[in-house]
């Protein structure tokens, strides 16, 4: 994950600065949280500009809203016109657990799981609402997590430099290779926001070349992430959701139909797929991306026949071509 100038992950930045916002009775001013609190105060005296630090809070602001935590915005009535004077808290009524909720201790050692995962950067925003609450109310457990740990696969490697660019508010360049191609294509994008989509991580952003907002795909980015000192185009306010939507709407476009052996991996894993519909031993299987979802189908051998689309066909058949090639 990304650090500050502080070496400060941004998830821990999140925690100190809810822990802030719940220990004070009246609010904390911006000045005073990005002069207190650790994530901020630090890399100001390490050198980061005021700007710098102002657009690190407002996007952690965001992220609690996000994550569902009740920020409460208090602004004086005669200071309505200059927001140094405007406070922050979370009440911490709003923020507690309801007194009829109880964790089991297996409860407790998933929820401390899902907090490993979300190191890795592969969780949802629930397992971090979650995760926080736990360690904000000092609840540790030394359960055996053995037949509970899942197969955590290696995260994207420039899952981290995008955070970064994220973080600071910078354009970022890389080289990108789009399915089908045989070379690789320099990108400039100001980053937006990363999504967890079919359980691949995408970026969402403007593309100064074409001057458009686009999605990109992580695995497809061949090279070192490197930031500029450029800064980001502004992003717009439900930047998130734009993301969300651009990739959902491909989702539910795009359908496969699939002859699948009942009983087998490949039906257990593709008749539960979101929107997937069944008809006897046929599947319409939707999904996002068809160079990655030809790879999948060809995973499973000859429990799936692919009959449509087309180009899904040919690409499965390609594939398996090749791995005939590649053991001759």
């Amino acid at each position: 994950m990304s650090m500050s100038n502080s070496g400060v992950r941004p998830e821990d930045r999140l925690f100190h600065l809810i822990l802030a916002l719940m220990s004070s009775s009246f609010g904390l001013t911006k000045d005073q949280i990005l002069g207190s609190v650790r994530g901020y105060a630090a890399d100001g005296d390490q050198g980061s500009s005021a700007e710098t630090l102002e657009r690190r809070f407002e996007r952690d602001k965001d992220a609690l809203r996000d994550l569902g935590i009740p920020l409460e915005v208090s602004i004086p009535a005669s200071e309505d016109a200059n927001n140094r004077f405007t406070t922050y808290r979370i009440p911490k009524g709003d923020y507690h657990l309801p007194e009829n909720v109880e964790f089991t201790a297996t409860d407790i050692a998933l929820l401390n799981l899902s907090a490993a995962l979300w190191q890795e950067g592969t969780l949802s925003a629930d397992a971090r609402v979650a995760q926080m609450k736990l360690a904000s109310f000092g609840v540790t457990i030394t359960e055996s997590l053995i037949g509970y740990a899942p197969v955590i696969s290696t995260r994207d490697p420039a899952l981290t430099r995008v955070r970064d660019a994220i973080d600071e508010g910078v354009t970022m360049g890389f080289e990108y290779l789009k399915p089908g191609e045989m070379s690789a294509t320099t990108r400039e994008v100001s980053p937006w926001a990363l999504v967890s989509h079919e359980g691949r991580w995408h970026v969402y952003g403007h593309e100064t070349s074409s001057n458009t907002a686009k999605t990109f795909l992580l695995r497809r980015i061949v090279s070192p992430v490197v930031l500029t000192k450029s800064p980001a185009a502004e992003a717009p306010e439900n930047v998130t959701e734009m993301a969300v939507h651009a990739l959902e709407e491909i989702f539910l476009q795009q359908v496969a139909v699939l002859e699948v052996v009942p009983h087998s991996d490949a039906w257990s894993v593709l008749s539960t797929r979101t929107q997937t519909e069944i008809s006897g031993d046929t599947l319409r299987v939707h999904y996002t991306d068809l160079a990655i979802f030809a790879d999948e189908l060809t995973s499973f051998g000859d429990d799936v026949i692919v009959a449509e689309p087309a180009a899904l066909v040919n690409a499965v058949v390609a594939n398996l071509r090749a791995l005939v090639a590649h053991h001759e």
